[in-house]
């Protein structure tokens, strides 16, 4: 169902990691977008960048149908972003309910603090109410957002995150090709200093979201 390649990061020394995705992480000149110091084997689910990523100027239609502006809205604010599409079988729904379970673990105003948004990757099908049924079934406060294709492959690119036109399979049926992970946004800078990827747990946001929140290396 889905593509996935792989792209080496510059890393510091001798140090060296692989980042799995659904297409290639790296900027439009091949180099990847920014860098991290995990060291090769590294057991956690957390990446730490040394070079965070900016958020994107991204200007949406969110699960109501209102303009929403990404960078203005979590302004100040710890955020988590993940793209995907709804009609995923498989790693969207995976990754949401595991962000989900783990939001609700923590204390009431932690929660109201943290923003958790969902951006389509198939905005054709993915209409705000489509969207907004989808995640009232994983999490009413997660905000959902939808638009013009080119400008939500434009945003997540500057995020390191492949976005392929939504295509037919074999059997004829529409799928997504997409990366896959989660970007942890620092209340603190609004810098995007954190990655997950695909294989994150509940456990593991579970574990870092109370440091995340207070714009802290997990």
């Amino acid at each position: 169902m889905r593509k996935k390649t792989f792209a080496a990061a510059a890393l510091l020394a001798v140090a060296s990691l692989t980042l799995s995705a659904c297409g290639s992480d790296s900027g439009a000149d091949g180099n990847p977008v920014t860098m991290v110091s995990e060291e090769a084997g590294s057991q956690k689910a957390a990446t730490v960048l040394d070079r965070p990523f900016e958020k994107p100027d991204l200007v949406l239609t969110d699960t109501r149908g209102k303009a929403y502006d990404f960078r203005e809205a979590t302004a100040g604010r710890p955020t988590l972003i993940y793209f995907g599409y709804t009609h995923c079988p498989d790693v969207c729904p995976l990754t949401m309910n595991n962000l989900a379970v783990a939001k609700k673990q923590l204390p009431q105003d932690q929660q109201d603090q943290l923003r958790i948004v969902f951006v389509t990757t198939d905005p054709e099908r993915d209409t705000s109410a489509a969207l907004g049924t989808w995640l009232k079934g994983i999490d009413s406060q997660v905000v959902g957002l939808t638009g013009d294709f080119d400008t939500i492959q434009a945003g997540a690119r500057t995020l390191g995150i492949s976005i392929d036109p939504p295509r037919k399979d074999d059997n004829g049926k529409t799928v997504s090709d997409h990366g896959t992970q989660v970007i942890a946004f620092s209340p603190k800078t609004d810098g995007g200093y954190v990655l997950y990827g695909e294989d994150a747990t509940v456990e593991d946001y579970t574990k870092d979201l109370p440091k995340i929140i207070k714009g802290e290396k997990p």
